[in-house]
């Protein structure tokens, strides 16, 4: 008799369903098929996790692949990492894939086994412009700039554990200094167009509130961001509906009123104003000052190098994003098609600088899908001395790229401000993860150094590294963007005083 019911019920609610579809007129696919067309949105739905896991080959999915994902898990989790049989990767049809060149003798190189894996960057960021509180930062491998408000508390919280773990230092992203930043990993401040944090009420930037959190916080640094690689030459829109009071208190706007990211500066508009504006920041807080952006027309980078070459106002560090960035949500034309990809982009900037024999003077960080020991080796090769990575950090922790980050439905609880899905994230246990992950990745590095015969993967040149068509032919990285002779490498004291450094570590 209940099973008759149950029965019923189910006829009833099949048949409701159908009329509804049959008069609705929306969707012709459910005006033709009713109830049964339902089958395709929900195959419509689960189509990114069914090509995830049961369709895509393990060298196939992005934006990143399943070999990648994996080596990033079990390297956070300190679980085996070696891959065996071989490669999975058809070394005879690759195009594009760039291949390290091993020596057969070395000199001097570090301890390869310590457990904090320690890999100091091979120049003191604000040195050459004599900053007041200049330091040579401690780990070349940083957490990239995510703002709490696109990811959670929570997922900061371990981030930024984890980083202080790890000895590496936190961009807190320009949605300002938030509670979960001061977990104890020093940090380097974001500037976005809003200020956020820094600003009075109409939005233009207040010196005054930068140098109050700045004295209240480990800032290490400051870093204006002019554009970032998943969204260049964009504004954005908080809406009020996000906007919080934990996030109006932390970001300095109106509790549930929309606020408008500007896509431009407002402090400074031309290069000439922007770097008096970085000396302003750097004399008043003593702090080395640099800024971020993707690569779109080189005039702004050949006119702030011609500026700098007159030596009296410069930016300590450039980050250079790559187009394939991705922790900002964004039209999808501005992430497939606006700005170049890291290594083309970095190596017109770098040349730039190169060509004025500017390149020992400031610090280069690249971002960008980066955290990866192959692409960050090419990085390093192409005259980066520092690394950011985002996304890998956000897979460190348990990230699984389900791509959701812009519903505000992580399934993760790491992209969301729903405090259901982010009690999900355990921030004592993922942070041991995230700091785990970021000294893996410096040991990789350290191991390619030592395979190329170097102390230190800022040691790595255009020329040790090949880019490869099919098996046929070849070409060192100098070779495909240009590089000229010396580009790339450190200048000699440079490169003598970070050998000695890593080596003397090794000696004790």
């Amino acid at each position: 008799m209940q099973a008759r019911k149950i029965g019923a019920a189910a006829a009833a609610a099949v048949a409701v369903l159908a009329a509804r579809d049959l008069v609705q007129k929306k969707h012709a696919l459910l005006r033709n098929f009713p109830v049964l067309g339902h089958a395709r949105y929900l195959l419509e739905t689960i189509g990114p996790e069914l090509r995830q896991y049961i369709v895509t080959s393990n060298e196939e999915e992005r934006p990143f692949s399943r070999d990648q994902r994996s080596w990033i898990y079990a390297s956070a989790k300190e679980e085996n990492n070696y891959f065996g049989f071989g490669t999975e990767v058809d070394v005879a049809q690759a195009q594009g894939r760039a291949y390290l060149k091993q020596r057969t003798f070395a000199g001097p190189l570090p301890d390869g086994h310590d457990p904090q894996a320690p890999l100091p960057s091979a120049k003191v960021l604000g040195g050459p412009r004599g900053r007041a509180r200049a330091f040579r930062p401690g780990s070349v491998v940083n957490v990239s700039a995510m703002s709490f408000g696109s990811l959670s508390g929570a997922a900061i919280t371990a981030l930024n554990k984890g980083a202080a773990q790890a000895g590496a230092m936190h961009n807190t992203g320009e949605g300002g200094l938030s509670p979960y930043h001061r977990g104890g990993a020093d940090l380097v401040l974001q500037l976005g167009t809003s200020y956020f944090g820094c600003r009075n009420e109409d939005g233009s930037f207040n010196l005054g509130k930068l140098k109050d959190v700045v004295a209240g916080a480990p800032v290490r640094a400051i870093e204006i961001k002019l554009s970032q690689g998943a969204k260049p030459g964009l504004g954005g829109m908080l809406p009020g509906a996000k906007v919080t009071p934990e996030i109006a208190k932390i970001r300095g706007i109106p509790v549930g009123r929309d606020c408008a990211s500007p896509s431009r500066h407002s402090a400074f508009g031309d290069v000439d104003s922007m770097l008096d504006f970085v000396e302003l920041l750097a004399a008043e807080t003593g702090l080395p000052v640099g800024i971020k952006s993707a690569v779109g027309e080189l005039d702004f980078w050949q006119e702030l190098a011609a500026l700098m070459a007159r030596g009296d106002r410069g930016v300590d560090f450039v980050t250079v994003d790559g187009g394939e960035g991705g922790t900002g949500a964004a039209p999808r034309i501005f992430a497939d098609s606006v700005s170049l990809p890291f290594r083309m982009g970095f190596s017109r900037v770098y040349g730039t600088f190169a060509e004025l024999g500017l390149t020992d003077e400031l610090t280069f960080i690249g971002s960008g899908k980066l955290g990866l020991p192959e692409n960050a080796a090419v990085a390093f090769a192409l005259g980066a001395d520092m690394i950011n990575v985002a996304r890998e950090a956000m897979l460190s922790i348990g990230c699984i790229q389900a791509q959701k980050c812009h519903t505000d439905k992580c399934p993760t609880g790491i992209a969301t401000q729903n405090p259901w899905l982010a009690r999900g994230v355990d921030p004592v246990s993922k942070s041991a993860r995230a700091a785990v992950y970021l000294r893996t990745l410096r040991k990789e590095l350290t191991k390619i150094s030592s395979a190329l015969g170097v102390a230190h993967p800022s040691l790595i040149t255009a020329a040790d590294i090949e880019v490869l068509n099919g098996d046929y032919e070849a070409r060192t990285l100098a070779g495909v963007y240009g590089y000229k002779e010396g580009w790339g490498e450190l200048g000699p004291e440079l490169a003598a005083g970070i050998t000695a450094l890593m080596t003397g570590r090794a000696s004790g």
